[in-house]
């Protein structure tokens, strides 16, 4: 790729009053902890006490956003907008980056394929000469996008939730160093779910009749390497794999034949990883036309409201998951309030968490770093990055912390048992039909308790979910 015109050294240079280490002694007494190995431990307050009371009165810095504004996940780009403006609002009004406002600039990313994918992002690169590109997720590039930051020496924060992208960063980190996925490999949820229902039936808040799983994966990357991953850790834990993973070609709409196919093996359980909120939505109302005795999952895309919309009464009772959402506690139910308060009841915080999150993340550690760099201002990226790196960050989310192997989030608690350094996957189940799902899992985020769908004939003597 042809660099853009005007690049140039030394315009994000240090600020002189930060010092040469971007973050000093009075800063972190004020407002981070010192973790070990370099790590800082921060909130977003921090931001505040760097910016020291300057006003956001400077050259703006310009950020760039890449989003399926027009595709098939247009809805979900909704909400990645709406968390990046309120970010953006609340760290214009606590002073930027050490005094410098952010400047929003959108490319819709349409399909997200890529040649889409590079294109948005040379827009922002070429055209506005962005320095971050931040982001919730684009599915179906194959990463052809990081080879544009590569080459640009910007960073872009993402919440693509591919293992590929640890592939990419581990291949060469030195040409890597600015692509950070914000949230865990997708290859969690699969252990992660045989976790959680093992959980279920061990603590005895579900009584399974057998121990088959039926197992359907949309066709992307993302849904065949969870459905996969979910098979191999299946039998550990007792399960059976008797049906699958029977990958169906998306975008689909009929699933009636695939359906057949459960309810002729009579599972205790039903896994669908495909996470198109639309398509899984009618997957639910096709199931309900001649329900089973059996656990509904569907992957990450029964979190919108679109699901519920759809599905209607239906919904109740289902299951989902995310490895980055919103926790019910303090200050997730404060993030929901205001975020709500400010886009409306049928808004879906948690799916603008992501990239509100994302944009406080980057702006602490450019704070941090004395300022950000242009593009080909590789040096001060450099810098940015390795404060991204080590920045562990208590979020509206649970904690930020980056595996700096893969420069991919950390997860809790597949991979760590601390829940403080780790981003917790939440399990959910719909118990309403409205946007509000009750987070169930893991302990101790959990504040809501499993009932036993209402579709359910036989309830094993459980509390049983009702529709109204």
């Amino acid at each position: 790729m042809k660099k853009p015109d005007g690049f140039k050294q030394g315009s994000g240079a240090m600020n002189s009053n930060v010092g040469k280490s971007g973050l000093g002694r009075r800063d972190i007494s004020k407002g981070a902890v010192v973790g070990g190995a370099g790590a800082v431990a921060a909130g977003a307050g921090m931001l505040a006490q760097m910016n020291d009371g300057k006003a956001a009165t400077g050259e703006p810095i310009p950020i760039g956003h890449a989003l399926a504004f027009t595709g098939w996940a247009a809805h979900d780009a909704a909400e990645f907008k709406n968390g990046i403006e309120l970010a953006r609002d609340e760290i214009n009004a606590m002073g930027g980056v050490l005094g410098r406002p952010l400047e929003s600039y959108y490319e819709d990313s349409k399909n997200m394929s890529a040649d889409e994918m590079v294109g948005a992002y040379n827009r922002l690169i070429d055209r506005r000469g962005v320095h971050v590109i931040i982001n919730g997720y684009n599915i179906g590039s194959n990463n052809a996008e990081y080879e544009v930051i590569a080459d640009t020496g910007i960073l872009q924060l993402h919440d693509n939730t591919i293992i590929s992208h640890d592939a990419v960063y581990k291949s060469d980190p030195e040409r890597h160093f600015g692509s950070f996925m914000t949230d865990p490999p997708e290859y969690n949820y699969g252990p992660g779910y045989i976790h959680f229902i093992s959980w279920l039936r061990d603590t005895d808040q579900w009584k399974p009749r057998n121990n088959k799983i039926a197992l359907v994966s949309g066709s992307s990357e993302y849904s065949i390497t969870i459905a996969n991953a979910l098979a191999k850790t299946a039998t550990e834990f007792g399960w059976e794999i008797a049906f699958g993973p029977e990958i169906v070609a998306t975008p689909m709409s009929d699933w009636g034949p695939v359906l057949a196919k459960v309810r002729e093996v009579d599972p205790a359980a039903f896994v669908n990883t495909h996470w198109a909120s639309q398509e899984i939505a009618q997957c639910q109302n096709q199931f309900m036309q001649d329900p089973i005795d059996c656990l509904t999952y569907y992957q990450f895309g029964a979190i919108s409201a679109v699901f519920t919309d759809i599905a209607q009464n239906n919904a109740i009772g289902v299951t989902v998951a995310t490895d980055i959402g919103l926790l019910q506690d303090d200050m997730g139910n404060e993030f929901k309030d205001k975020y709500i308060a400010r886009f409306g009841a049928n808004s879906t915080p948690l799916v603008g968490c992501q990239t509100y999150v994302n944009m406080y993340h980057w702006t602490m550690a450019a704070a941090m770093a004395g300022g950000s760099g242009e593009p080909g201002n590789f040096e001060q990226n450099r810098i940015v990055a390795d404060r991204l790196n080590n920045l562990i960050y208590r979020s509206v989310l649970g904690t930020v912390k980056f595996n700096p192997e893969t420069r991919s989030a950390v997860p809790y608690p597949s991979e760590t048992n601390d829940p403080s350094l780790g981003m917790p996957t939440l399990y959910f189940q719909i118990q309403e039909n409205s946007p509000e799902r009750a987070l169930i899992s893991p302990p101790p985020y959990n504040v809501s308790n499993f009932m036993i769908p209402p579709w359910f004939k036989d309830n094993g003597g459980l509390p049983q979910l009702k529709v109204n």
